[in-house]
């Protein structure tokens, strides 16, 4: 994410909490106007295999010369992200807010952490 003078991804931030309010005003869309509705409407775990379809287009792109198409794989991933987010319920703010709280912790220590945590 890019960072704002502070440090913080605040722009960054911003963008996903928009694109989540967008996401969670669709939920009231007529279905046949928006596929947001229609993954809505289809529950989870339809809004989870759309998520591991975009991971596996993201991990194929990735292995490719072409930015703009992995940028354009990882924009549909995070989308869908937020889809199945919003249809778990779970706020993009609260998942901000987990990666605020990892943010200067070691990945070494954060997954240590983790460990300790559920054992």
């Amino acid at each position: 994410m890019a960072e704002d003078s502070d440090g913080g991804t605040g722009a960054s931030a911003a963008v996903l909490e928009r694109l989540a309010a967008t996401i969670r005003g669709r939920r009231t869309a007529a279905a046949e106007a928006s596929y947001t509705r229609q993954l809505l409407d289809a529950g989870v775990p339809r809004c989870a295999k759309k998520l591991g379809e975009e991971a596996v287009e993201v991990v194929i792109a990735s292995l490719g010369d072409d930015d703009a198409a992995l940028e354009g794989e990882a924009a549909d991933l995070l989308y869908h992200l937020l889809v199945l987010l919003e249809a778990r319920g779970v706020a993009i703010e609260a998942v901000l807010a987990t990666l605020e709280k990892r943010m200067g912790v070691s990945g070494v220590e954060e997954k240590a952490s983790r460990g300790r945590q559920e054992g």
